[in-house]
């Protein structure tokens, strides 16, 4: 008895291990299926970004993966902010409450394209097109002083059928690509080309003059400058060419009755606070009535059609009304923190060409954010100049989404994988 109830405990114990056996062996099985699952999932991934991208993510820049975290968010505020400030007058005006909002993700579309297609485009490509760009937009925006439409003022605009180009925004980004191609080699160029170049220039702001559009011709000014001061122009030329260009602007808001009353409204908008000066006394009761933690997203009331240009001009205003000093102060540091990984990418860069590119992007970019904001708290005159990925437009979107892809694909090249372009020795 003894001994059949011993064996029986021996054959238990056997039958136990043989289970834990097989459990380890299931197990095992399970495990290896999950790393070749993940083995595979991962090399898929990498197949995918490598595809996608024009280096494979993991080599990628940290500053290029910031910032296309940071150019993301800034899309997807965008299209928020324009929902909640738009919604009233498209329901008004246009019987849909989407309207605007729907026609900007359109466009959308289209700039995300763009950016990715300069994305995998070489530095060096862009360089060799851009001139014959530059120049039909050139020519376009001469156009819009002779047959452009004329919406509050300023003729900006060409109608092709169903479509409005505003080549003033659309030749930013070709801006950039011809002063890099000016300036990154500034004591090898032939002096007859550098008078060239400044004539062209001269002449592009002085049509944008005359349109007139104040803004974009200070803005043109301002990133030249910047550009031949990084390029190394002498300081002395370059405070010449400023004198000039200031006492060009003052003819041309004498000469201007548009102008004349923009700036004089500026001064004291109070004055006039129902004619001249409403647009600006609009935008600082909005921007007041924000208080520090804001009205809430969708709850503005000035954008019931008592601010004009609300989505647009004036966006910013509403972004104050609807998310306070609080949200103001974390959008100036954000652009704080764009400025500051667009520098780094511009120290990275291996070339001139890059390092110029990078610098005009970031100085575009930010430095108009900050001209809009000054102009929505009475910082400046007022003039129409569109917050970057935030204000309705699709020649603004389509623009800075190229210029973003450019400032993304020199931080890609900074690795020295891609991209690479040979210093020149002579330039002709």
């Amino acid at each position: 008895m003894a001994k059949s109830q011993l064996n029986v405990s021996i054959v238990n114990i056997h039958l136990k291990k043989l289970e834990i056996s097989q459990e380890k062996i299931k197990y095992k099985r399970i495990s290896k299926r999950k790393k070749t699952f993940n083995s595979n999932y991962k090399k898929n991934f990498s197949n995918l970004t490598e595809s996608i991208f024009p280096l494979p993510w993991a080599i990628w820049p940290y500053e290029a993966k910031i910032l296309i975290i940071l150019i993301g968010i800034w899309s997807i505020l965008g299209i928020c902010i324009l929902g909640s400030s738009s919604w009233w007058v498209a329901s008004r005006e246009m019987g849909n409450w989407s309207y605007f909002l729907k026609k900007q993700i359109i466009w959308t579309i289209p700039g995300i394209g763009l950016f990715y297609f300069v994305l995998n485009t070489n530095i060096r490509n862009l360089l060799k097109f851009s001139r014959i760009i530059f120049y039909i937009l050139f020519f376009l925006i001469f156009l819009t002083n002779l047959t452009g439409i004329t919406v509050n003022g300023s003729s900006r605009w060409l109608v092709l059928g169903n479509l409005r180009l505003q080549p003033s925004e659309l030749i930013k980004p070709f801006l950039i690509l011809e002063a890099s191609n000016l300036f990154a080699h500034w004591n090898l160029v032939k002096n007859d080309k550098k008078l060239i170049s400044f004539i062209t220039f001269g002449l592009l702001i002085l049509f944008i003059l005359k349109q007139p559009n104040l803004s974009t011709a200070s803005l043109t000014g301002i990133l030249l400058w910047v550009m031949g001061l990084c390029g190394g122009v002498k300081l002395s030329s370059l405070c010449s060419f400023a004198s000039i260009g200031l006492i060009t602007g003052c003819i041309s808001i004498l000469n201007n009755e548009y102008q004349k009353l923009r700036v004089t409204s500026f001064i004291n908008p109070w004055k006039d606070q129902q004619e001249n000066g409403f647009q600006l006394v609009q935008s600082l009761l909005a921007i007041g009535s924000g208080g520090l933690f804001g009205q809430g997203f969708g709850l503005s009331i000035q954008k019931l059609q008592y601010l004009p240009f609300m989505y647009t001009d004036f966006i910013f205003a509403i972004f104050a009304e609807e998310f306070g000093l609080l949200g103001c102060t974390l959008f100036l540091g954000f652009l704080a923190v764009f400025s500051y990984i667009s520098l780094r990418i511009s120290l990275k860069c291996r070339n001139n060409y890059t390092k110029l590119i990078a610098i005009g992007c970031s100085v575009l970019l930010t430095g108009q954010s900050i001209m809009h904001i000054a102009v929505a708290t009475g910082s400046m005159p007022t003039t129409g100049l569109p917050l970057p990925f935030i204000s309705y437009g699709g020649n603004s979107l389509i623009a800075s989404f190229f210029i973003a892809g450019m400032l993304v694909r020199c931080s890609l090249e900074s690795t020295g994988f891609i991209g690479m372009i040979s210093t020149r020795k002579t330039l002709n």
